[in-house]
């Protein structure tokens, strides 16, 4: 069942899926560029701290040894006293010297997780669970393709970068033995400097196969996380909802809709048509409403809708196709329509009342009485 189910992940995984696997901390990662990093700071530090600190630390050690004759070691509390003293001292010494190195050593350390790309802290990684101290579980994830693979990756390294510090310890002793110039006290910077070169060499080649290894993990990764036509439309339900609860929906908004066109229609004081496809129904009752309010607009069968209730309770529709797709697409429902259009429904809400009130005009521009009952 295993095998049928990786056989039928053959989708790309979604944004969804990616995002769940981040939040559990599931991410791609290398093991690869932390080694590249460790091996990168300890460059840095043979370059440009290796040169100060190392005077620095041998005159720490020489002053720990000439004094070593002096310190006097008590006895009982007191001894305990003088011997934690001279521990201070030899630790504040050695941590004062080295912290530039273990500075160094943890910013790498930090950069190698940053540049990955995928930071993430899910408490889900460790928590515990039964399945993650399985023994079986355990032994399968040892004897796994994955660690197989690991291993003869480690194997390799250790093989490649040994065969190269094989190689330039082989020049700098040949060197050594062939040069007339070598002198005790040239003898650490010629040795500083081959390791320079050692330390160059292997970076470069870590910072291959880091490349490397980010773009297999992050292959491997999305493989995992492909998914089947399944997945997706499971997934698409759960974001979605299931299809008959959207229409259920669906059918209780139009619904609802139309008991409010029924109630608040009856209300208004004239409806704007495009003449078909939308119509938009405008209130205004002088001394009560500041401006035109709109108590009911839709399109198309809701349009419809709203037409058939005015005829039926003799409510003035008048056509204006800018003016009715306008406020169709701005004004809401129970409020004050925007002001910009106020001058022109003002002209078209006079025009109803002259009408009603029996005074022939001619309709405002743009538009046409369609029914008046």
């Amino acid at each position: 069942m295993a095998e049928e189910d990786k056989e039928n992940k053959t989708e790309d995984p979604t944004p969804r899926k990616l995002k769940q696997a981040r939040e559990k901390g599931d991410v791609p990662s290398s093991r690869e560029v932390g080694n590249m990093m460790s091996v990168l700071s300890l460059f840095l530090v043979a370059i440009f701290f290796l040169p100060q600190l190392g005077p620095m630390l041998l005159g720490t050690l020489r002053r720990i040894f000439e004094n070593a004759g002096q310190v006097y070691i008590g006895q009982d509390t007191q001894g305990i006293h003088d011997v934690g003293q001279v521990t201070m001292e030899l630790s504040g010494g050695l941590a004062a010297v080295l912290a530039p190195v273990a500075a160094t050593m943890v910013l790498a350390a930090i950069a190698g997780v940053l540049i990955q790309g995928e930071v993430v802290v899910a408490v889900k990684r460790i928590t515990p669970e039964m399945n993650k101290i399985s023994p079986i579980a355990g032994f399968k994830k040892i004897f796994s393709i994955n660690s197989f693979v690991e291993f003869l990756k480690s194997v390799a390294k250790v093989l490649i970068v040994g065969a190269i510090s094989i190689y330039i310890a082989q020049l700098a002793v040949r060197g050594i033995w062939q040069s007339e110039q070598v002198t005790p006290e040239t003898v650490l910077p010629y040795i500083g400097h081959y390791a320079s070169i050692l330390l160059i060499v292997v970076t470069f080649l870590l910072v291959v196969i880091a490349i490397a290894d980010v773009m297999w993990k992050r292959f491997q990764w999305m493989k995992k996380q492909r998914m089947s036509i399944q997945d997706i439309k499971d997934e698409h339900k759960d974001t979605e909802g299931d299809p008959l609860i959207r229409a259920k929906r669906a059918e209780m908004r139009r619904r609802r809709a139309q008991q409010r066109i029924t109630t608040a229609v009856p209300t208004a004081t004239v409806i704007l048509t495009n003449p078909t496809h939308f119509a938009v129904a405008l209130r205004y009752d002088n001394g009560v409403d500041k401006a035109p309010v709109c108590v009911a607009k839709g399109a198309d069968l809701m349009a419809a809708q709203i037409r058939k209730v005015a005829r039926d309770h003799d409510v003035p529709v008048v056509e204006n196709k800018p003016l009715a797709r306008a406020l169709h697409d701005v004004a809401e429902i129970d409020a004050e329509i925007p002001f910009e259009h106020w001058q022109t429904v003002a002209e078209i809400i006079g025009y109803v009342m002259d009408l009603k009130r029996n005074l022939n005009r001619t309709a405002p521009l743009g538009s046409s009485l369609r029914l008046f009952d």
